[in-house]
């Protein structure tokens, strides 16, 4: 049984940084790519970053979070981050991890959510004006 589970999250002021984590469990982590997803109130759950399995090598961003936000992963803990800088008030969302495990990356596919079998369940960030 697969659990993935988000932290990080809290009320931070514009122009303000913070760092999310999720940390998997229940199988063997290398194999995931992993992506991070939000979700505005009264708008559809967007992708935000993804990252291949194994070494991580292969990363991608939505344009909006480009050059502000990086997503890693540490296998050995078993955890992927998203390190969230210049904080804007239009990036307040439940913040969700996903993992898809043993398929080979693509930019294309992983950043579809339907792409994920797994899904964690959601930090709050709060980027106040």
């Amino acid at each position: 049984q697969v659990q993935l589970v988000e932290s990080g999250g809290g009320l931070v002021q514009d122009g303000g940084s913070l760092r999310l984590s999720c940390a998997a469990s229940g199988r063997t982590f290398s194999t995931a790519s992993m992506g991070w997803f939000r979700q505005a109130p009264g708008k559809e759950r967007e992708f935000v970053a993804t990252i291949g399995w194994w070494s991580g090598t292969n990363t991608y961003y939505a344009d909006s979070v480009k050059g502000r936000f990086t997503i890693s992963r540490d296998n050995a803990k078993n955890t992927v981050s998203l390190e969230m800088n210049s904080l804007r008030p239009e990036d307040t969302a439940v913040y969700y991890c996903a993992a898809k495990y043993r398929e080979p990356y693509s930019a294309t596919f992983h950043r579809l959510a339907a792409a994920y079998d797994y899904w964690g369940q959601g930090t709050q960030v709060t980027v106040s004006s």
